[in-house]
């Protein structure tokens, strides 16, 4: 067992078992799984949730079949792609009429009653458009003159996995991290979840960097420019015919008249929702073994454990950090005068989780399909997939002198988010 913590032995309830618990972790009996999945009802979502998962699951189970039975797993467009982008094509043609109306409305009516209807729809075409998504000013935002130490560790996994690197690293709090695009011109973000970065092991680092730089070419629709930026004039749509709370008055008229178009823009994004839901199935289990290629097989499954126990890295944090609200001043200090502390002691709370704990996880995963999230298969299914065929050793392999360098560039965005962490508390 990892750590110094006295273990709490007690007899299964139910089969008479000898148990032995850490007692920061659940109590959970190996030979007859009780109490294996503690607390599994109370993590039960809504409904729409609840059937976005099953889909999730049923898709998992479908690909991982597939490729057991010997079939390729390979980025592909199939029907369901080709009507989602005709159907996001639609909703941007939507805005697109709402401001060439407008337009002519304003032209036609200049001076009238019509020029007023015509700025109406400008102005509502003008808040539906495409958002393209832009780098963040609140978070450090390394680009290659601050980083190119890192940015070279990306260059090389980017070159083992197939595809063109990024142009900027964004480093946030998240136990995650991601990828993106930003800017008309579609360049590319890497997003770093310092608190993911700092619990894993150089190799486990590389498989991360892996994974999700494959998702930039293995067909995950929802990465696509057209889909995306429709997903997201959806949802704004959606907010915007969101019922008035406690209406009176002509609001319940309002709301009433509200009632067809948000059940239309509800419909239509959950169309578009499930019909990319598969390729996003797909895109995961392709980016694990892109992850397995950079990385080796045995950093992309570690990974995988890792992520298992991301709420524990979450509650971590958040303990340190009401820690510090409660020593007042000398708590603030602390953060300024040292802040690698708090990577320091998030990394040996990691240490310390023991493996019966990540071993309940993996059997709780399994009962209960757990996923990074809806888009995501289940977990204990990418971890089968992985293991269908050979194990692959590393692309890229980490050296001391690298993993250094790389740490004295993240050194500033370190100490930035501890002491933001301390400062604010932690809700990721």
């Amino acid at each position: 067992m990892r750590g110094t913590t006295e273990e709490i032995v007690q007899a299964c309830p139910e089969c008479g078992t000898e148990v032995r618990t850490d007692p920061r972790f659940t109590a959970w009996c190996a030979a007859c799984d009780w109490n294996v999945d503690a607390g599994g009802e109370q993590q039960e979502r809504g409904r729409v949730e609840r059937v976005r998962r099953a889909l999730a699951r049923r898709y998992g189970e479908r690909l991982l079949d597939q490729v057991r039975n010997g079939g390729a797993l390979r980025a592909r467009r199939d029907a369901s792609a080709v009507l989602a982008h005709m159907i996001a094509l639609a909703v941007h043609a939507v805005t697109l009429a709402l401001a060439v109306v407008g337009v002519w409305g304003v032209v036609r009516g200049w001076g009238g009653p019509g020029m007023v209807g015509g700025l109406v729809l400008l102005a509502t075409a003008v808040a539906l458009r495409p958002r393209y998504a832009r780098l963040p000013e609140d978070l450090p935002v390394l680009r290659r003159a601050d980083a190119p130490e890192l940015h070279a560790l990306v260059d090389d996994v980017a070159g083992s996995v197939g595809t063109r690197t990024v142009d900027a690293i964004v480093v946030d709090t998240e136990v995650n991290a991601g990828v993106s695009t930003y800017g008309m011109r579609g360049r590319r973000q890497l997003t770093i979840g310092l608190p993911l970065w700092e619990v894993l092991t150089p190799q486990q680092r590389i498989a991360l960097l892996g994974h999700e730089l494959g998702h930039y070419g293995n067909g995950d629709t929802r990465h696509h420019t057209i889909v995306g930026t429709a997903l997201g004039s959806l949802a704004r749509w959606r907010y915007y015919f969101a019922p008035i709370p406690h209406p009176v008055g002509i609001q319940l008229v309002v709301n009433l008249l509200y009632v067809p178009p948000r059940l239309v823009v509800h419909g239509v994004l959950m169309l578009l929702d499930q019909l990319t839901l598969q390729a996003a199935q797909r895109a995961e289990y392709l980016a694990d073994r892109e992850a397995a290629r950079a990385g080796s097989t045995d950093a992309a499954m570690e990974l995988m454990d890792r992520l298992l126990v991301a709420d524990s890295a979450a509650t971590a944090l958040r303990r340190e950090a009401n820690h510090a609200a409660r020593g007042g001043r000398s708590g603030a200090r602390l953060a300024e005068s040292r802040a690698d502390v708090l990577w320091e002691r998030l990394s040996a709370h990691m240490d310390s989780v023991p493996e019966h704990e990540y071993e309940r996880l993996r059997r709780a995963g399994a009962l209960r399909g757990h996923s990074v999230d809806s888009t995501h298969p289940p977990t204990h299914l990418r971890r089968a997939c992985l293991l269908t065929g050979p194990a692959v050793p590393a692309a890229v392999v980490s050296d001391g002198a690298r993993e250094r360098r790389v740490a004295a560039e993240l050194a500033d965005a370190r100490r930035t988010l501890a002491q933001q962490i301390i400062r604010d508390g932690y809700g990721g």
